[in-house]
């Protein structure tokens, strides 16, 4: 019997059932027909934040950066790059302090960049400082065992 995952949607919210052996066939929204995976970083806003990053079964990285931080704007590509080589089996997103100050507030956020990784709607983990690829992928293995 296979196991069914809750996926939400980036786009509209809407909370997609997907089997887990289908989840690299690129499943699609019920709702809004658009792509659940993209290969990249979703941006979280605080409209979307609690929709996006607290409901659903995968786990969820989320870069709290700025863009005049150089820390940040250097390690973009670097978490990038794990989107599209890490999904679907985690979802990961940018959440842009300066534009989202409610947001870096309310999960008290001091420094950046800083990851979070929330699972099953609560923080299991943070990082702040930027990684290279390398160590990224250690964290997430550390963090997601």
């Amino acid at each position: 019997m296979s196991t069914t995952l809750s996926i939400p949607c980036p786009h509209c919210s809407a909370l997609n059932r997907v089997p887990e052996e289908r989840l690299g066939e690129h499943p699609v929204c019920g709702r809004c027909k658009h792509a659940l995976f993209e290969g990249k970083p979703v941006t979280l806003t605080a409209n979307n934040f609690d929709a996006v990053a607290t409901r659903g079964d995968l786990p969820v990285v989320i870069d709290f950066w700025a863009p005049w931080c150089g820390p940040c704007v250097g390690f973009a590509p670097v978490f990038a790059e794990a989107a599209a080589s890490l999904e679907p089996q985690l979802r990961l997103a940018k959440v842009d302090t300066e534009a989202q100050p409610a947001l870096a507030q309310r999960f008290g956020i001091r420094s950046i960049p800083t990851l979070l990784v929330m699972r099953n709607g609560r923080e299991v983990a943070r990082q702040a400082g930027a990684m290279n690829g390398v160590q990224l992928r250690q964290f997430l293995a550390n963090t997601l065992r």
